[in-house]
């Protein structure tokens, strides 16, 4: 059966947990528990349905929102912070939804940062842009991109004018955007894309007396002049133009001379492959997933939200070889644990100090972490996404230790958000189907927790040593019987809770936790 045919079954458990890993940042319980049982394509289909568009995010000291007022200097660095907690908080509480981790991934792809455009307001624009056109169709996204305020800075693009075009975005728009490296493109087409984009220009950066941030096309910084192609684009000529309407025409005349080349859909594909599957791109994969999804690309007008459908409901993606392929980045390991224990960011405008407390942290941890939203390190993205290895870089001798320290602070109840503890690991052991049976609840608990399935002796392992400190099981079940029966008795309270922590514990810190 080739790949990229759907998957019909209904999903397990398991298996739901491993497509809300993918697609979101993490499941909870119950929706585990309502999803299991439903098939790929009616999962998937919410996953894709339209969400709302977000409320812009407030300032803490006014409870206004900042986006659309003049560039204050003097809080610009907190304001900045704000937009990325925000984001972060919209991650926290996402429903059943792919929009969250595709707005994530296209920060990756078309990459901005707040280190090099120095202006919250265009960073918030930018955000706004990606999660417009996430699902939408790609050249039109790439036409937007093209004009965007926060890329034109971060590339150059304000700078490329007739006579001294700058190249800086009409290379990574063919290298890193479109075509890939190994497109075939030439120096002379960089030279000659510049030459298209001449003449765009974004106004009202850090103005402090002015709300309004655009960008437009200046006729006279434009280069009139034809621009001819290599062979890669079958010897185009895009015919130059002067006027208002000049710099439009002759973009979409470049995305679409860029689109017809067969290597285009196919680099997309390989990166929503990366970013969704598995790093590795074996011969087979790409003969029998990457072409037929290029293929699919193509034949819907370079719509992305019919490519995204087929990869998650496709049989390769429910290959249980897959499954605990990609190591967790740290918003899926920081954001997916909140989620999964329940935590939720409050309405800003109900109690703003409490949504940014859990904003604030969610973002020291990414920071620490190395993924500080908003801001990738080079134009290439984060290095888990493009260098060799992969996922592996998430992993070195600073993090380590920062994701297990990370699991230790919701394990000893010394964290408190949102006025309570992030984890109640007796009210969710008690929603296991017998928590009084050991090694039920062990095998409960890490069919929920891990994207990867456990063998009888890691099980019996967890069961005997980790929550038993190996008393007998029957002490167990007279433990948890006694403490139903008393839940106030703090001593019957204690001999419980105290083995579950320590278990958890444990569990944070497993390989098997730090990947999906």
């Amino acid at each position: 059966m080739a790949l990229l045919d759907a998957y019909t079954t209904p999903l397990t458990t398991a298996q739901v947990g491993h497509l809300l890993r993918r697609a979101t940042f993490g499941p909870t319980p119950e929706q585990l528990k309502t999803l299991t049982g439903q098939t790929a394509a009616q999962i998937v289909t919410t996953l894709l349905a339209d969400q709302p568009t977000p409320a812009p995010p407030l300032d803490l000291t006014t409870s206004k929102t900042f986006h659309d007022q003049p560039f204050d200097m003097a809080n610009a660095g907190k304001l900045s912070a704000y937009v990325k907690m925000w984001w972060a908080n919209l991650m926290l509480n996402q429903p059943v939804s792919v929009l969250e981790k595709m707005t994530l991934f296209w920060s990756n792809h078309f990459v901005t940062n707040t280190t090099t455009v120095n202006d919250y307001r265009y960073m918030y624009r930018y955000n706004a842009l990606l999660r417009q056109f996430a699902l939408g169709n790609f050249k039109a996204f790439a036409v937007a991109i093209t004009q965007d305020p926060a890329m034109l800075r971060f590339l150059n693009g304000n700078q490329n004018l007739v006579g001294t075009a700058n190249e800086n975005y009409a290379r990574e728009l063919q290298e890193l955007f479109t075509i890939g490296r190994n497109g075939g493109y030439t120096e002379d087409d960089v030279k000659a894309a510049a030459r298209v984009l001449t003449g765009w220009v974004d106004a009202g950066y850090r103005d402090a007396t002015n709300a309004t941030i655009s960008s437009s096309f200046k006729a006279s910084r434009h280069d009139t002049t034809d621009k001819t192609f290599s062979a890669t684009y079958q010897n185009t000529v895009i015919k130059g133009r002067s006027g208002a309407t000049a710099g439009l025409d002759e973009l979409n005349d470049l995305l679409d001379m860029i689109l017809k080349n067969v290597e285009t859909p196919r680099y997309i594909c390989r990166k929503l492959y990366r970013w969704f599957i598995n790093a590795d791109i074996p011969a087979t994969v790409e003969t029998n997933f990457i072409q037929p999804l290029a293929d699919l690309f193509r034949k819907n007008n370079f719509d992305i939200k019919p490519v995204m459908s087929a990869i998650l409901q496709s049989q390769h993606f429910f290959d249980d070889a897959l499954r605990g392929a990609i190591i967790k980045s740290p918003t899926d390991l920081v954001i997916g644990t909140f989620r999964f224990w329940g935590l939720q960011a409050p309405a800003p405008t109900q109690n703003i100090t409490g949504f940014y407390q859990i904003g604030n942290y969610i973002h020291a941890r990414l920071v620490e972490e190395q993924q500080d939203l908003l801001n990738p390190p080079t134009v290439f993205g984060w290095t888990a996404y493009y260098q060799t290895g992969y996922y592996q870089q998430w992993i070195n001798s600073t993090t380590l230790g920062l994701r297990g320290y990370f699991g230790d602070s919701l394990t000893t109840n010394a964290l408190k958000l949102n006025g309570r503890p992030v984890i109640d690991v007796l009210a969710y052991a008690k929603t296991l189907s017998n928590p009084s049976d050991a090694a039920k609840l062990v095998n409960d608990l890490t069919t929920q927790l891990l994207a990867l399935s456990l063998d009888q002796t890691q099980k019996d392992f967890l069961t005997d040593t980790i929550l038993l400190n190996t008393i007998p099981r029957y002490e167990w079940t007279s433990e948890w019987n006694d403490y139903i029966s008393a839940p106030a008795d703090t001593a019957k309270k204690q001999a419980v809770q105290l083995k579950l922590t320590a278990f958890l514990q444990y569990i944070f810190r497993m390989a098997e936790y730090q990947v999906n």
